[in-house]
């Protein structure tokens, strides 16, 4: 097993998540710009091993317990973007704003409660460096289906 290189790797390694690699764009864009001291990460879904593990509408194909576990495997998604980009998650200095956008039908109204999966693992991992501004944003569609898909702006050094 890799011994982890830093102390977000290491906290990594104690939650059991294993990072893959960016995920390949699906459309004519980059995963990611940098514009020092920010970098802002282009929206990913829940995927995993190239596989869109949630689909469908929250509240009414997938529970908002499976709505937060969406969420949570996007930000996944996007530490694996960040360690590509940064070469080490320890340059990250904060995460300044998350954008969640969640394919709900009109009667569902727990937005927060769903982007908390994302939100809670960020702080998990960052700390109070983890800690961000948001916004959830209910969308009737997203690509493939998705549940969900999370964008970040993050600062780093």
């Amino acid at each position: 097993m890799l011994q982890p290189n830093g102390r977000i790797e290491a906290k990594l390694v104690e939650l059991n998540i294993v990072l893959e690699a960016a995920p390949k764009p699906s459309g004519n864009y980059v995963p990611y710009t940098m514009v020092s001291p920010l970098i802002y990460l282009s929206g990913v879904t829940p995927k995993a091993n190239g596989v869109l593990k949630y689909k469908g509408k929250i509240g009414q194909d997938l529970t908002k317990e499976e709505g937060y576990q969406a969420a949570r495997q996007c930000i996944i998604n996007q530490l694996g973007t960040l360690r590509s980009a940064l070469g080490d998650l320890d340059r990250i200095v904060s995460i300044v704003k998350l954008e969640g956008f969640l394919n709900v039908g009109s009667d569902f109204h727990e937005l927060p409660y769903v982007l908390n999966g994302a939100s809670d693992l960020l702080v998990e991992v960052f700390g109070s460096a983890g800690v961000h501004a948001r916004s959830a944003i209910g969308v009737a569609s997203l690509p493939g289906g998705a549940a969900v898909e999370v964008e970040l702006i993050v600062r780093y050094e």
